[in-house]
């Protein structure tokens, strides 16, 4: 059975185009991500792959555009053409003067430019438009890494139930890195136009969730986040390499060939192997400096070992690796005047693309593989030297910055930054013994032989059909203008109404501190209150987790009944009255419980009820949040478990309370009031869903936001929820 067509979007082809002598060129592009995804076959796949072919469109004629498309589209690839002040303003420019060194921690190299943006935006519009011509109703479309990050929403704009799925190869940066980008909202917003964000490893996942809470003002519940009227999953999908291909490789003719030159060469000597793309986040002069220590330290190993460097071209016309270019040069000439002799040379170094034969071969004959990038979203270097140590052994060095690191953990590990750190680390490995040597490999290439890049494509995909299912899901139960009408008419026609109403999340939105005075309902909330409450034969309750004081402050004056601490006061006929419970003798047990966690959390702070204690965390950093919340979640449970008490999780917030005092049992009192024949119940968290379960099947229950619901219906967010009360009561 086919599968729906899938679109690859990303600034590169797989193949590069270039001019020679008056012709056209074709060239297979270097880089991880055009390697790894041209990997992918799937013959009951239409694939497309968009791209730049990595030629300027100023020195291109009419015919050159035609036919470059057209032996592009035979290999299913559009290329977008760019002019050479697009090229350098958009990739010269935003993404490797201003995105590239920012979300690798090198601020002091990043660049702000208004035209670098204007391009950035200008470029992304011109993928988009590209986007939509090749894409059908059952599309997955795929974006690509840092240079595209607007093109999610631009794509979104124009297919609004696209399937979008969009993957960033690069780290993404904490929040006090990534606030330091001007356009960090934009960026954000665009990324979020995507059904699916996908990153290498979770760490770079918490950050963009971090950033959009703390930018955008967007919570994530499980990882899931709602933004205009769309449910967006963010997931770590740690990407693999074709095992298979390298496993194998070894024992082909052409790289037996290529094997026996290095053995040729290099004789007895341990081989220190170091392929890096040109840029200063590989750690590549530190690199060398420990090889300089190295040899100067133990004199012993010299003409006993080497290192090949080879660091392959990019972004020549930038100034920051041109300069880079020439401190590496000037270093290997140090390092091989100082120390070479007659019959040997201490670096054996190579500026050029090598062919997959030779990167095999040299990956077969390393002793040692120095990968000590300061930061680097993933690094396949890493996985295809492990893939290839199939009978022969070796050991890798890794920098504890590399996104491999958590899959490759029987490796070496250094810090990039300390030359001491990888000169240490290069003497461990050469004095390995073989059979530790082969237990490690052994370990790590039956972790990367279990995850492919295959299983990588294949996993993404699927989750994002998942995240469209669960959109579907929620879609289904939206409360559209359909419902909206049936409810209205149901409102109109009966003869004694129900309204119920929670309020913090649900008609009123959260704010930082649980000061009550800052969530004082809006003139506009207490209008559309009266005015629904004015209706004839209608009761309207409000039911909280506040206390009666503030629901009483807010709302006392008007003709409501009020539910205050999730039930444990209720206010009826104008009169309070109480559950009786036993929480004030557990009172003195637990708050200095929430007393010590105040004093070790800086930003949280304790609500004191009648019946409850709540420990507020909205304003603690997201990291540390998670990390107190569930240690004192624990703790609480462990104390509680015995008694008549429970600790819930809330929206940023842990409550301790009597567990017989909930939202339902108040919500069955009210229906034991009056019989009524239209009830309609609005909540957005969980417990409110003790609510929907206590009342009748043909209530119009409804659930505010994300989340599992027992619920009817759904809206999406407050401003949602206000306008539908406002055509109920409009009569």
């Amino acid at each position: 059975m086919a599968k729906a067509k899938l679109i690859i979007v990303s600034n590169r082809l797989p193949i590069s185009v270039s001019q020679q002598n008056g012709k056209l060129v074709y060239k297979p592009s270097s880089g991880g991500l055009a390697t790894a995804m041209s990997s992918l076959k799937d013959k009951r796949r239409d694939r497309t792959w968009i791209g730049w072919p990595g030629i300027s469109a100023d020195v291109l004629t009419a015919a050159d555009k035609s036919a470059i498309t057209k032996k592009l589209r035979s290999f299913g690839y559009v290329p977008i053409f760019l002019t050479t002040k697009q090229i350098k303003d958009f990739y010269g420019g935003y993404c490797n003067s201003t995105l590239w060194p920012l979300f690798h921690y090198f601020q002091y190299l990043t660049r702000y430019d208004e035209r670098y943006w204007s391009a950035y935006r200008q470029v992304n519009s011109l993928f988009s438009k590209a986007v939509v011509a090749e894409a059908d109703k059952t599309s997955h479309i795929w974006i690509h890494d840092y240079h595209l990050m607007l093109l999610p929403s631009m794509a979104r704009a124009a297919m609004p139930k696209a399937s979008i799925g969009y993957f960033m190869h690069i780290p993404f940066p904490s929040y006090e890195i990534f606030r330091l980008l001007p356009d960090r909202k934009e960026i954000l917003e665009g990324m979020l136009g995507a059904d699916l964000v996908g990153f290498h490893i979770y760490d770079y996942a918490r950050y963009f969730l971090s950033s959009t809470y703390r930018i955008l003002g967007i919570e994530n519940r499980n990882s899931l986040i709602q933004f205009n009227d769309r449910v967006i999953k963010t997931d770590a999908f740690p990407i693999g390499i074709d095992y298979q291909l390298f496993k194998k490789a070894v024992g082909t003719r052409r790289i037996k060939k290529e094997i026996e030159l290095i053995k040729k060469s290099y004789g007895q000597q341990k081989i220190v192997l170091s392929i890096d793309r040109l840029d200063y986040t590989k750690g590549i002069l530190q690199r060398l400096e420990a090889f300089q220590l190295l040899l100067k330290e133990q004199p012993k190993l010299r003409a006993k070992i080497a290192l090949i460097m080879i660091t392959v071209p990019s972004r020549t016309s930038v100034a920051s690796y041109q300069n880079l270019k020439r401190a590496i040069d000037q270093s290997i000439g140090r390092i091989n005047g100082k120390y070479a002799t007659a019959h040997w040379t201490p670096i054996t170094y190579q500026f050029s693309r090598l062919t997959f034969e030779q990167m095999v071969a040299l990956y077969s004959q390393a002793d040692i593989a120095m990968v000590t990038p300061f930061r680097d979203g993933m690094n396949l270097v890493a996985k295809e030297y492990v893939a290839t140590k199939q009978d022969n052994e070796g050991v890798l060095v890794l920098s504890e910055m590399a996104g491999a690191m958590d899959e490759l953990q029987e490796s070496i590990h250094v810090n990039p930054h300390s030359v001491r750190s990888i000169k240490r680390a290069t003497i461990e490995a050469l004095e390995m013994p073989k059979k530790e040597q082969r237990r490690r490999l052994d370990v790590m290439q039956q972790r990367l032989s279990t995850y492919t890049v295959q299983d990588w494509a294949a996993d993404f995909i699927e989750q994002l059909d998942e995240v469209k299912k669960l959109q579907a899901e929620q879609q289904s139960k939206l409360l559209d203008s359909k419902a909206t009408r049936l409810i209205k008419s149901s409102f109109k026609k009966a003869a004694k109404r129900l309204i119920i109403l929670d309020y913090d999340g649900t008609i009123q939105k959260f704010f930082k501190s649980p000061d009550p005075n800052l969530a004082k309902p809006s003139k506009d909330l207490v209008k559309i209150i009266k005015k629904l409450a004015g209706q004839p034969a209608t009761k309207l309750c409000i039911v909280s987790g506040r206390t009666r004081y503030a629901l009483e402050s807010w709302f006392g004056k008007l003709p409501i009944d009020l539910i205050a601490e999730h039930g444990a006061w209720m206010k009826t006929d104008r009169r309070w009255s109480q559950k009786p419970s036993s929480f004030r003798k557990y009172k003195a047990l637990i708050m200095p419980i929430l007393e010590r966690y105040v004093r070790r959390t800086v930003g949280s702070s304790i609500e004191e009820k009648d019946h409850a204690l709540v420990w507020h965390y909205r304003n603690v950093p997201t990291e540390l949040a998670y990390v107190r919340s569930q240690s004192l979640i624990r703790e609480l449970r462990k104390l509680t478990a015995k008694t008549d008490l429970e600790a819930h999780e809330g929206s940023k917030i842990i409550e301790v309370k009597p567990n017989q005092i909930n939202k339902g049992g108040s919500v069955e009192q009210l229906l034991a009031t009056d019989n009524f024949d239209f009830i309609v119940c609005i909540g957005d968290d969980y417990t409110d869903e003790d609510m929907y379960n206590a009342l009748p099947e043909d209530a119009y229950t409804i659930k505010v936001g994300l989340g599992q619901t027992n619920a009817r219906f759904r809206l999406p967010d407050i401003d949602a929820t206000l306008n539908f009360l406002k055509k109920i009561a409009s009569g």
